[in-house]
């Protein structure tokens, strides 16, 4: 039989075998069935901001007008090893899809196995390369009668033989596993695209927080030194006015106090900006003698209008909901594949090719052979190993079916979450502005009776603390409503999904 009519013929036995397959064995996904909520939380608008129904951008940090933000989280992009090691596995994954359904399709191999063979005289019979009279047809090397008999007859026989073949197998997926083993891979695939998704989400969300959080750290850091010079010009004076017997030791103790606590706060600050800043350098994938940008609070706008899907999108903009449902999707395939495997196994095997005692003669008419085989396979005792597997894989289906729920669950929980961040932020910021006007307003009335000299010195230095501190107050309210603001486009989704229009 010529190869290429061997490859036609498995090719027909192939398809005909694809032809009487049925359903594939095992259950077809269907996703959970779920009881969404209505609303996310009972959660009134931010001040200064309102809750609209709108698509979430896929850059939706540059909503915070800050092209120096925008830059570094580009740069994160391409430099941060995290996404770089997600990509990979991504990749992989969708090479181990490729490799699962190269099973639909026939394995061909070609085989050559050259030979060089010394048989015993004394076996009797012919071998490979002797004729049926007993003359040598191929290289041989015949024994002197003194040493075993007469030749050639008794005489060793030394020979080659060549053989060359084509093997064509094909496993025929009659009840589907094959299909099951693919959609299952195809679901892992899918698990690290939304991770993947997920990565690039987190990393944007991890930056625009530590942006903040730089500003926020360098205004408070700012304000404890006013402070500290404060105290120190307030020390002064009272270390005056004791020389003078104005006051009392006791109030200059008081004074000193202050001072030392107001120097106690920026040391703590100071580390936090550091290790902060260090943070922002690995996540934007900068080296340690790299430049890293630095942040000021004013320099940001907070969004006016905030994004708020309908409940019943978030499960398809979450990219880790929609992890968790792909993992159950291979969860659901799997069982499946542990069914399949108690059933019987279809396979045609096909060979042709052609032996000789000499290379040039392998293809001649009386060297070639050929061989069809098909066969079927079914495990008939095995200990109960793939009945317990089979059991295994449904209460794995179950286990994933509670993780989808409890990851659903955790997202709303995530959304309501940040809802109630952002109405607390309000009450704050509002408190934080009435305080600071209150403030201002009691360092003016201070400053005309300074003026006037009706309060002293002192009066005046704590009337500017009292501003200081509720300029602090109102930098770290106005930092948390930018946060949580950035952490409801993160609990939204991210508009992962315009990623790769852009």
């Amino acid at each position: 039989m010529k190869p290429l009519t061997l490859i036609r013929r498995c090719g027909v036995a192939a398809a005909l075998a694809m032809l009487f397959a049925g359903c594939a064995v095992g259950p077809d996904y269907q996703r959970p069935a779920l009881d969404l909520p209505q609303a996310y939380a009972d959660a009134p608008p931010a001040a200064g901001q309102r809750y609209t129904q709108q698509d979430i951008q896929r850059d939706w940090w540059t909503l915070f007008q800050s092209p120096v933000l925008n830059a570094l989280i580009e740069q994160a992009w391409t430099a941060n090893p995290g996404i770089e090691a997600a990509t990979a596995v991504l990749r992989a994954a969708q090479e181990n899809v490729y490799a699962q359904q190269g099973y639909f399709y026939p394995s061909v191999q070609a085989g050559y196995s050259p030979s060089r063979t010394k048989l015993a005289g004394n076996q009797g019979g012919n071998s490979p390369g002797v004729q049926g009279n007993g003359s040598v047809i191929s290289t041989t090397q015949n024994t002197p009668a003194s040493e075993g008999g007469s030749a050639p007859f008794n005489a060793p026989v030394i020979y080659n033989f060549h053989t060359a073949q084509l093997t064509v197998g094909y496993t025929a997926d009659v009840l589907g596993a094959n299909r099951r083993l693919v959609e299952s891979a195809q679901a892992q695939q899918q698990v690290q695209r939304f991770q993947l998704e997920a990565a690039y989400i987190t990393l944007a969300s991890n930056i625009v927080a530590a942006a903040f959080q730089d500003a926020l750290l360098r205004r408070q850091i700012a304000l404890v030194q006013e402070t500290i010079k404060a105290n120190q010009d307030a020390l002064a004076l009272t270390q005056r006015q004791l020389k003078a017997s104005y006051i009392s030791r006791l109030e200059f103790a008081g004074q000193q106090g202050a001072l030392a606590q107001a120097r106690q706060l920026l040391p703590p600050l100071q580390k936090q900006l550091e290790q902060n800043r260090d943070l922002l350098r690995v996540l934007a994938g900068i080296r340690s003698d790299g430049t890293l940008p630095a942040f000021e609070l004013d320099t940001f706008r907070l969004p006016q209008e905030l994004p708020l899907t309908l409940p019943s999108q978030l499960v398809e903009q979450r990219p880790d909901v929609r992890a968790a449902e792909e993992q159950l999707r291979s969860a659901s395939a799997d069982v499946g594949i542990a069914r399949a495997a108690r059933l019987p196994q279809f396979s045609i095997t096909g060979t042709a090719g052609g032996a000789a005692s000499q290379f040039g003669q392998m293809f001649w008419n009386s060297g070639k052979f050929f061989e069809l085989t098909a066969s079927v396979t079914q495990s008939l005792f095995d200990g109960g190993t793939l009945k317990h597997r089979e059991a295994a894989a449904n209460e794995t289906l179950r286990g994933a079916v509670a993780s989808y729920r409890s990851t659903v669950a955790g997202a709303f929980q995530n959304v309501a979450d940040v809802l109630h961040a952002i109405d607390s932020d309000t009450a704050a910021l509002r408190s934080a502005e009435e305080a600071s006007v209150a403030a201002q307003e009691a360092l003016a009335l201070t400053e005309r009776q300074h003026a006037k000299g009706y309060q002293d010195r002192l009066a005046l230095i704590a009337a500017e603390q009292n501003v200081r501190q509720a300029s602090m107050a109102l930098a770290q309210a106005h930092a948390s409503q930018l946060g949580d603001s950035a952490a409801l486009f993160q609990a939204l989704g991210g508009g992962w999904w315009h990623r790769n229009e852009q």
